[in-house]
């Protein structure tokens, strides 16, 4: 057996018959990157062998769905949410952010179907970087606008009077999301702090996790509270806070009920609060759906930089990065599933999806969007 770093050549088997050769060979991750470019590929993945063509194509397809699926399900919140005049609310500008952040993540697609036909990184370190700022960008993006989105949640819930924020609030949080969402996107594209390397199958491109020195450790354990736990607590707390208001709230009216011996003390008010609970679980769907995606991910990294990385394999760090992208391309589909007005104006204008959503009446319609006259006035 011979072997180098670049190419392992398995002996034939010289049996059969005379004259009969059979020669095989099997190349290893980074057979393909030239020595000008070596230093994009970390050496652990040049210990294993590259994935076959057809995984390169498999995936390519796959990710070419999961562009369609994005693109149009993404581009009808951003339409209709910015559009529509029963939608434009200042609650519903993070749906309309978290979109756009899909958006965003949705552009790393096509780099990556054409990556995986040359079955590398096409444009090298300049490729690896614009692919993985698109990633970082949009995935810190998303998690903290999640933040953005439970904070929401739980002041219109739990203060539905003067709680609720107004447009000029809802903007300033966005421009915040998105500033919260640069510095560790931008910090390794100069090789300041970090930088991107190519990893799995030498076709996606991600921060480097995997260089045995204090500098990546550090990096690493930041990006992750950066992204990940700081954004997660915050969710956690926003939406236990509004559990324990909605339950406070409940026990106030079932009190108040049985003093003045009457069944149930439901207003009007109360109805739109409702509403606004099954909003909210629609929420809650995405961030369970976030933290499902992103998990996995978030242990690659820490696994990279602190654990066994000898259990990273090219097919257990390729599928992490899959399902972000596969949440990503979820979102707008739940809200078109759970959210009544949004489903009734995808009826309206696009009838060939077949949505037959009945009108609603006054007190199913939510209190944020009965808000418009005021908020337009």
């Amino acid at each position: 057996m011979y072997f180098n770093e670049s190419v392992l050549i398995t002996p034939a088997a010289f049996v059969g018959g005379v004259g009969q050769v059979q020669q095989m060979q099997e190349r290893l991750l980074g057979w393909n990157v030239p020595p000008e470019h070596s230093d994009l590929v970390h050496p652990h993945w040049r210990g294993f062998l590259a994935p076959g063509k057809y995984w390169h194509i498999s995936l390519a397809l796959v990710y070419f769905m999961l562009m369609i699926m994005s693109v149009v399900g993404n581009g009808c919140v951003v339409w209709i949410f910015t559009t529509s005049k029963s939608l434009r609310t200042a609650s519903n500008m993070f749906i309309v952010n978290l979109a756009l952040f899909d958006l965003l993540m949705m552009l790393e697609m096509p780099m990556f179907i054409a990556n995986s036909f040359v079955e590398r990184m096409i444009g090298w370190q300049l490729g690896c970087d614009i692919y993985a700022a698109l990633g970082s960008i949009s995935g810190i993006g998303s998690a903290i606008n999640n933040a953005a989105i439970a904070f929401d949640r739980y002041r219109t819930i739990s203060c539905p009077i003067d709680g609720r924020l107004n447009g000029k609030q809802a903007a300033v949080i966005v421009a915040f999301t998105w500033f919260w969402s640069m510095p560790f996107s931008i910090l390794p594209i100069g090789n300041i702090w970090g930088r991107y390397v190519p990893e799995g199958f030498l076709t996606t491109c991600s921060f480097d996790f995997l260089t045995e020195d204090q500098d990546t450790k550090v990096f690493v354990a930041a990006i992750f509270a950066w992204s990940y736990a700081i954004p997660i607590s915050l969710i956690v707390y926003f939406y236990s806070q509004l559990i324990g208001s909605v339950r406070r709230h409940e026990k106030m009216l079932r009190d108040q009920a049985k003093k003045m011996n009457v069944k149930s003390l439901v207003s009007n008010q109360d109805k739109d609060r409702s509403t606004e609970m099954r909003i909210a679980k629609v929420a809650f769907t995405i961030f369970f759906l976030f933290l499902c995606s992103w998990t996995p991910y978030a242990i690659v990294a820490m696994t990279g930089a602190f654990g066994n990385r000898e259990a990273l394999t090219p097919f257990s760090t390729m599928l992490p990065a899959l399902f972000a992208k596969t949440v990503s391309c979820i979102d707008p589909w739940i809200y078109a599933i759970n959210h009544p007005r949004y489903r009734l104006e995808l009826q309206k204008r696009c009838q060939w999806m077949g949505i037959h959503e009945p009108e609603p009446t006054h007190d199913t319609v939510s209190a944020t969007t009965e808000k418009l006259k005021t908020e337009d006035a």
